[in-house]
């Protein structure tokens, strides 16, 4: 994934700042934009089929939520800049989706960028997905990269059904409750991680095997991943709590140290789940070194039992007139005595010694 989305950046190379390319997968076919419009009292949901729909919510009191899903057509979102007065970079940015999550004040909104991790299925443990929030005085826009669902149906739902103070608050109690949403998605990923990790350990112990190492190895990759999606959402969190922004009421900022303490619980649990990989992978090179041993000492025990049979029948073996035992009516049966008296005693002299 990161070798694709480089080869995408690529073609950004020369162009001037502001240049509007977008880099990443696209994973819608059209964009889709969704509106929740709401206050104490009333909520209208809509869906735009115009983007010269969208000028008719910029300067609501009301607080309006534009759901954006799907960034890969750059006129759409250029339009979408122009009528919210975004500047031209933050738009860049909303195409790159290789964005790691930072918050930018542009004086009157704000620009956030989170990673929205997703069950993965078949394909791995889970899918990374850039959103862009743009924080307003009465507005909120979410750009996502337009993946077949989201995290955010719980908040709709709350908005729907006037539960909690969603509605009763302003645009930055609904940043902080989308950001949450995602930050408790975490914990599910987490929580599946933890299934996997668990699963592996078993199998570690009992009959590890390469399919186990190559398990150990993809888990590695998305715990690094994940630690790159989350950590520097600490940094963000940190930066809105010490309110540099209007934007961001004093009654909001106990929810962001909520959700700040959960991003801190998140990446201990990832830098836990990253050791415990390191000692798996220590534990798997360890159990087919022991393994690898035990097959030796078989082997060698085998081979050391050979050796004075072997010599017995060389001797044996040779074609001399004059050796007495061969014309021996009791000679054959008599060497294979001897050699089972042979290898018999050295079964025991390797029991009593522990190497067998």
């Amino acid at each position: 994934m990161a070798r694709h989305t480089l080869k995408h950046r690529s073609r950004k190379a020369g162009l001037p700042p502001g240049a509007l390319v977008h880099i990443g997968e696209r994973k819608t076919e059209a964009i889709k934009i969704s509106v929740l419009d709401y206050d104490e009292q009333t909520c209208h949901e809509s869906e735009l089929s115009d983007l010269e729909q969208c000028f008719t919510y910029r300067e609501r009191s009301s607080v309006t939520w534009l759901d954006i899903e799907g960034v890969h057509d750059a006129s759409v979102l250029e339009k979408i800049g122009e009528c919210f007065g975004l500047h031209p970079l933050v738009v860049e940015d909303i195409l790159n989706t290789d964005q790691r999550p930072k918050v930018e004040d542009y004086g009157d909104y704000l620009y956030i960028v989170i990673r929205m991790l997703s069950d993965g299925g078949e394909q791995g443990l889970f899918s990374s997905e850039q959103v862009s929030l743009i924080l307003g005085a009465n507005f909120v826009l979410s750009i996502q990269e337009g993946a077949q669902g989201d995290v955010f149906d719980p908040v709709r739902s709350r908005i729907r059904s006037n539960k909690g103070q969603i509605r009763k608050l302003g645009a930055d109690y609904l940043v902080y409750s989308l950001i949450d949403a995602v930050v408790d998605n975490y914990f599910i990923i987490l929580e599946k991680t933890g299934e996997e990790l668990e699963e592996l350990e078993e199998k570690l112990i009992s009959e590890p095997k390469p399919e186990t190492l190559h398990r150990i190895h993809r888990l590695k990759r998305e715990m690094i991943y994940m630690r790159k999606s989350v950590w520097p959402l600490r940094e963000v969190l940190s930066a809105m709590q010490r309110r540099d922004s209007s934007l961001i009421l004093s009654g909001t900022v106990f929810y962001l140290r909520d959700v700040y303490d959960h991003t801190i619980q998140v990446i201990d649990t990832i830098e836990t789940f990253r050791d415990m990989l390191s000692g798996m992978l220590d534990i798997y090179l360890s159990s087919i070194s022991n393994r690898t041993n035990e097959v030796m000492k078989v082997l060698t025990v085998i081979a050391t039992l050979f050796i004075p049979l072997t010599w017995i029948a060389g001797v044996y073996g040779m074609n001399f007139k004059q050796m007495p035992e061969l014309s021996w009516h009791w000679g054959y049966p008599a060497v294979w005595g001897l050699m089972a008296a042979v290898a018999a005693g050295m079964l025991v002299y390797f029991k009593r010694k522990k190497w067998w």
